[in-house]
């Protein structure tokens, strides 16, 4: 197993759903899975790293990247605009090509009916790599694998609504569109379908409001028009025997402790 080898599987496993997005991975639990090098592992890491798959903390180690709400819209847009023109340019798709990718679809249709979630999601994944294959670019399919996993990253992170079986049965209707030689409707399909599943993500699309999270958090809690008492002060002596200025019992987790 080389360097690559090992970046392919955390792609994989990623498109599967099955290293959500800040996944720690740590290099000597890698070497030690894969049977290598933590050298090895250093490499393929810095693979990932390059095509924005993960990044590494100077004390932490490296981590499975957590993409921003502005990354994830420029994700999608890129993958828009790289399968829309990867349609317009194509020519005709013959018949081996045509048949590999409903074999895809046909085994989409399959992990529907199962309960292989991640299986599910990675051949979800793939059809748009594959579809990049049978259009006759191995470059930009390779590019599409990184761009789908950042997209699948990005849809665990904000919670994308998306039905699987409707997914699959655009995917369908794409391929179909392409078997009639429809290359206009099949390009408008990808970008319907592209869109959708953008659509389903839950991304703010006022401004952001980086308090927003501990602004909800610390919002009053008590019923309307009733007023909070007023805190004692506690006494400035601390012998003193005052019931009313005396400190209550602590609650810091260290008494219970």
């Amino acid at each position: 197993m080389n360097s690559s080898d090992i970046a392919d599987r955390i792609v994989e496993a990623i498109l599967a759903q099955k290293l959500a997005p800040g996944s720690r991975l740590g290099e000597q639990a890698l070497s030690m899975l894969f049977d290598c090098s933590r050298t090895l592992v250093r490499e393929a890491m810095m693979q990932l790293a390059a095509r924005g798959i993960v990044t590494v903390s100077s004390r932490r180690g490296w981590f499975v990247v957590e993409p921003s709400e502005v990354e994830a819209r420029e994700a999608f847009e890129a993958r828009r605009v790289i399968e829309t023109g990867l349609i317009r340019s194509a020519g005709p798709m013959d018949k081996a090509k045509l048949d590999k990718l409903k074999r895809h679809i046909r085994e989409e249709k399959q992990s529907l009916k199962g309960t292989d979630v991640g299986r599910r999601s990675y051949l979800l994944g793939d059809f748009h790599v594959c579809l990049a294959e049978c259009l006759g670019n191995q470059l930009l399919a390779d590019t599409l694998r990184d761009f789908t996993a950042r997209t699948t990253l990005i849809a665990m992170l904000y919670q994308s609504t998306h039905d699987a079986a409707h997914s699959c049965q655009e995917h369908v209707e794409i391929v179909q569109a392409l078997e009639a030689g429809d290359t206009a409707r099949a390009e408008a399909l990808m970008a319907q379908h592209i869109g959708h599943v953008q659509q389903a993500l839950r991304l703010d699309t006022a401004a952001a409001d980086p308090l927003a999270e501990l602004r909800a958090a610390l919002a009053p809690v008590a019923a309307p028009g009733r007023t909070r008492a007023p805190r004692r002060r506690l006494a400035k002596s601390a012998g003193t025997d005052d019931p009313l200025s005396s400190p209550t019992p602590s609650t810091y987790l260290g008494a219970v402790l």
